[in-house]
């Protein structure tokens, strides 16, 4: 458990997927994803998960702001991630930048 003050940000994107996405499909061309922020500097964890509304909520650990806005600059230009990109509602996006304050894993 850490609890001491860090200069780590969690990345918090909301969507949902455009009607007739399938998830499945949605979920195996995440790890595209994966290989794009595993090669990004700062990157530390990343999870994806969804409420059984049909919202999906991605989670990003960077060492920092300024990393994570990079990659969040670069990654609707990487056309390998086409098929994951295409599947999110775009009008439903909401991507919030927060400094982690505990971390238990």
């Amino acid at each position: 458990m850490t609890d001491t003050p860090t200069s780590r940000t969690i990345e918090t994107v909301l969507f949902k997927l455009v009607p007739g996405a399938d998830p499945q499909a949605f979920r195996d061309a995440s790890a595209g994803v994966t290989r794009f922020v595993e090669q990004r500097p700062g990157f530390i964890a990343r999870r994806l998960s969804h409420t059984e509304d049909g919202t999906w909520i991605e989670h990003i650990e960077w060492a920092g702001l300024a990393e994570a806005r990079a990659a969040a600059a670069e990654i609707g230009k990487d056309p390998s991630l086409a098929e994951f990109m295409k599947a999110i509602d775009g009008p439903s996006v909401q991507l919030f930048h927060s400094t982690l304050a505990i971390s238990v894993n």
